[in-house]
């Protein structure tokens, strides 16, 4: 037992010496940006506030305001949202902004809950999603930057500013004006710091909060930014110059956040910085504190205190913690590294370097925790019994595990101390005395965090982990680094810049891009399917809509293949799965629903445009004209070719009357897709023209309008 007992300590003694040089790295690591941070700061003192006095807030009301727009997505925030927009609406130091809340149409509790804001504060808007919710933040953005492009088209000015917040976030009443400030000085992506609101001195999970965001954004992003240039946005807080927001719906043709990924506020702080726009955390002190801490006041410094920042809880709850925490991590690293490459710019490098080494650190530093127990109780057992064994000789006998033990031991204490200077300065002594306590659990946290990241990445892979919320769970996500419509065109060539951005501004609200440049004929049928194939991930085939066996037409409601625009094209009994061709890749959640409806497989492929609709009208809706022009087209005396092309233009012309009335600014894109969803979910039986008509979205002469209009284009090609 004895020499079993021997063995165990040698190899915790090897274990111990790995644990011990990673640490002594990281240590390292981390002394360096605390010695750059209290360096630059002394340096500051002595030199720039030395004949310069700290910035005035009364420079923030000379600037003329700017028209500013903040987004908030909101799914199932029932007495949340409601307050928050009444209270930012309510506090605000500034008058030229507009409130934008996105809500979903199948949570109407929410909805109510905006309503009532909305009914009383006439610059509160009520954003409702195309599609069905959860979906996920970033795809909620995305309605809410194309319900205020309608916005600005029906009001006639632009934004100039784009803040995101979220639900439960209290805004500070200057933000605003320090936005507004910062804007004019041609800042594109500014960041405000964050500092969680504290709750019971015991509810360590929650504040554990307190401690990471008071040395992050008190620190941390303060040298990251003075070293790099390189700011990460915390999807709160968070203002993008309206350069940014034109940038970011270039690159992704139309919509300004990547669905794809995760955390898709950090993945635009790099992408803003490749393309050489300004970024800037700042910490600007105003007047007055905030009222809502503690009454431990003692040690907390005037100046830190009063900085504009949002306020907001987090989750209290271990389980809720850990879920949060690992989305974070699969978003931040193991996204990250297949969309963020190592770049030329080592500064750049290097933070990226810190973003990513959580996973090992929080490994580490847990496994050294569990060892600094064991070996507490070896030496807490050989004090006790002074005929004990003299276990830990082993640990004293090497020169380079004593140099290491008292190397780690003081970058530890210095850990120690800068939590609780930062924590100290924000939220007074006492919570600053609890973040030492706190350490341990915020270790015990990290590790499970990195763990169920792990697990997730390893199921499912890095680019297809459902977002998940806090509370809810989210489309899959797809690869982030493919390449955009319009930047698979401007590379063929197909169409110049002037053209894209042309285009981008001028397409109707709900009218994708892709058949918007058909209508232009700036690219062929061809050539659109092929480039949207390879930016979602997915197949082209080239459908013949009459050769569909009508026992795999059958296989899909006719609710769900109108609703969702998803025709089904052939089915295989071995895998049990069904193909369904789109013009477009229908979202995670929408193929999730068919599956678990139909219980079978299903898989998506990318037919040529106009295909779809022509095949869900003559197979649904028993529209017998659609074979009849194509049996027309194809009776010409023209070569095989170019019947193919006519048949293909046919087809790209044929859309809904409800995507006409978009292009006619007749209905806005929300109110066609609740239109839509109340429609097909309620079975109607009569048109959908008329059920338009019916609830006042539309009158009579619009659909007649409509109507003609889908007749004349369909006439030009018969």
């Amino acid at each position: 037992m004895l020499e079993f007992f021997v063995n165990y300590l040698f190899i915790l003694k090897l274990l111990s010496m790995v644990i011990l040089v990673v640490l002594f790295l990281f240590g390292l690591d981390d002394l360096f940006i605390d010695c750059y941070y209290w360096i630059r700061r002394v340096r500051r003192k002595f030199t720039v506030y030395s004949h310069n006095s700290h910035a005035n807030p009364d420079d923030l009301f000379v600037p003329k305001q700017k028209p500013i727009a903040i987004l908030i997505p909101a799914w199932q925030e029932v007495g949340v949202v409601g307050p928050m927009a009444e209270s930012a609406a309510k506090t605000l130091d500034y008058e030229n902004y507009q409130i934008f809340v996105g809500t979903y149409p199948n949570d109407q509790d929410t909805q109510d809950d905006v309503d009532h804001v909305c009914r009383s504060f006439e610059h509160v808007h009520k954003v409702v999603c195309a599609l069905p919710g959860p979906t996920s933040k970033a795809d909620c953005l995305n309605n809410i930057i194309a319900s205020i492009k309608e916005f600005e088209r029906s009001n006639k000015f632009e934004f100039e500013g784009f803040i995101l917040h979220d639900a439960e976030d209290m805004i500070s009443p200057l933000e605003l004006r320090l936005f507004n400030y910062l804007l004019d000085k041609g800042k594109d992506l500014i960041q405000v710091p964050v500092y969680p609101y504290t709750k019971h001195w015991y509810e360590f999970t929650a504040a554990h909060y307190i401690d990471e965001f008071s040395e992050l954004h008190g620190k941390d992003v303060v040298v990251r930014e003075a070293i790099s240039g390189q700011v990460p946005s915390a999807g709160v807080g968070t203002c993008f110059s309206r350069r940014a927001i034109v940038r970011l719906l270039r690159e992704g043709d139309g919509t300004a956040f990547d669905t794809k990924s995760l955390t898709e506020d950090y993945d635009i702080g790099f992408r803003l910085k490749k393309w050489g726009m300004n970024e800037i955390f700042v910490r600007y002190a105003v007047e007055k504190k905030d009222a809502s801490l503690s009454e431990d006041r003692r040690f907390i410094h005037d100046r830190e205190h009063r900085v504009i920042c949002v306020r907001e809880y987090f989750p209290s709850k271990f389980s809720l913690a850990v879920r949060q925490k690992s989305r974070w991590i699969v978003g931040i690293v193991f996204q990250g590294f297949k969309t963020h490459k190592w770049t030329k710019d080592w500064k750049v490098n290097y933070f990226l370097w810190r973003d990513r080494r959580g996973v090992i650190a929080n490994i580490i530093s847990f496994i050294a925790m569990v060892l600094f127990f064991q070996l507490s109780l070896l030496f807490g057992y050989e004090q006790l019994n002074s005929d004990a064994y003299k276990f830990l000789s082993v640990f004293s006998d090497s020169t380079i595990m004593q140099v290491l033990l008292i190397s780690n031991l003081f970058m530890f204490i210095n850990r120690l101390a800068q939590r609780m200077i930062f924590s100290t300065r924000f939220y007074g002594l006492t919570q600053g005395i609890l973040s030492i306590f706190r350490m341990v659990w915020a270790n015990v946290i990290n590790f499970f965090a990195v763990i169920r990241a792990i697990k997730l990445v390893l199921s499912t892979g890095a680019t297809k982990v459902a977002w998940d919320k806090t509370t809810h769970h989210f489309p899959h996500v797809m690869d982030a680094s493919k390449k955009r419509i319009g930047e698979l065109l401007l590379e063929q060539k197909l169409i110049n810049e002037n053209n894209l951005n042309e285009a981008l501004f001028s397409k109707p609200p709900g009218m994708r891009l892709g058949l918007h440049l058909i209508q232009q004929n700036l690219v062929s049928t061809e050539q659109l399917a092929q480039a949207i194939a390879t930016e979602e991930g997915l197949n082209y085939q080239r459908i013949d809509i009459f050769s569909i066996p009508p026992e795999v037409i059958a296989k899909l409601p006719a609710d769900k293949a109108l609703m969702h625009e998803l025709l089904p094209v052939s089915y295989d009994s071995f895998l049990d799965e069904l193909v369904l061709a789109a013009e477009n890749a229908p979202s995670k959640v929408t193929i999730s629903n068919i599956e678990r409806y139909l219980d079978a497989n299903v898989r998506v492929v990318i037919s040529q445009p106009g295909a779809v609709n022509a095949g869900l009208s003559h197979w649904y809706l028993r529209d017998n004209s659609v074979e009849q022009h194509v049996a027309q087209l194809s009776l010409s005396e023209d070569t095989a070719k170019i019947r193919v092309d006519k048949v293909d233009r046919y087809f790209a012309t044929r859309e809904s009357i409800g995507q006409i009335l978009l292009n006619m600014n007749y209905i806005k894109p929300a109110t066609l897709r609740q239109a839509e969803l109340d429609f097909y979910y309620q079975n109607r039986s009569e048109r959908f023209g008329d059920f338009l008509i019916n609830n006042e979205w539309v009158n009579q002469n619009q659909i007649a309008i409509a109507v003609n209009e889908q007749h004349r284009r369909i006439q030009n090609y018969s």
